[in-house]
């Protein structure tokens, strides 16, 4: 019961931090300033410790998960290379202003979230099977940074020419997956290899979001001190998040 009960605390959150994000739309260099700080942050502080914790094995002499982080960010950036190309491709003049167009690369990128909150939850249920004590460390948390997470997912799927209606959708996906991860905690267990490889991956695609995309878009708006702090702000936060928890 006491796993289900953080799962919807984690639930809130998310909402919390996805309707920030659309509250201030009309700052939205210092919200995509914050966003890639945060998503740093995810990654250094959080994704990449925990994913050669889960998966310590090497392959030529490189740990697998670097490898799996390595592939995800290749593998956004080969999908939305080819999406550029194909977009100058059919323009009328041959435009290409930055920053592409492409709600399906949104989708995919905020789906990825969807998928770690999901185990953020299974990671709440494990957490109180393994005691209290540890289960209260796992929940402080996710908490936090299931903030973040709704944060990013809004963010990440608006930035990439989705509505609104498709970006709340996914927000609220992300608000569900803690409790839905949480509530099957007893039926499925992920193995740890696998776990591992994820975080790697995701590490990796939250790496290309942060510094291709939504840093250029932040600057190129509107290019100022305040939108470098937001994101120093934002690595920060996690940075103070993580500590608590450990």
């Amino acid at each position: 019961m006491i796993p289900l009960l953080v799962a919807f605390g984690a639930f809130v959150a998310t909402l919390v931090g996805g309707f920030a994000a659309l509250r201030f739309r009309d700052q939205q260099h210092l919200i995509l300033g914050l966003a890639a700080g945060l998503m740093l942050g995810v990654v250094g502080f959080d994704l990449v410790p925990e994913a050669l914790s889960q998966q310590p094995g090497e392959l030529f002499g490189v740990p697998l998960a670097m490898l799996a982080a390595v592939l995800g960010f290749l593998t956004l950036h080969i999908v939305e290379r080819s999406l550029a190309i194909h977009r100058g491709h059919e323009g009328e003049k041959g435009e290409y202003a930055g920053h592409v167009h492409a709600p399906g690369l949104g989708i995919f990128a905020a789906s990825a979230l969807v998928v770690h909150s999901l185990l953020d939850g299974l990671a709440i249920g494990a957490g109180f099977q393994a005691g209290s004590t540890v289960g209260a460390v796992v929940a402080i948390a996710v908490l936090s940074h299931d903030f973040a997470d709704g944060f990013n997912t809004y963010t990440v799927t608006s930035l990439y020419g989705n509505d609104r209606r498709r970006a709340l959708i996914l927000l609220v996906a992300d608000a569900l997956a803690p409790v839905t991860g949480a509530a099957i905690t007893l039926l499925v267990t992920i193995p740890q290899e696998i776990l591992g490889l994820y975080l790697g991956f995701l590490a990796g695609v939250l790496l290309y979001l942060a510094t291709s995309d939504i840093l250029p878009e932040a600057h190129a708006r509107h290019p100022s001190r305040l939108t470098l702090a937001c994101t120093v702000l934002g690595v920060g936060f996690m940075w103070l998040v993580i500590g608590l928890a450990s």
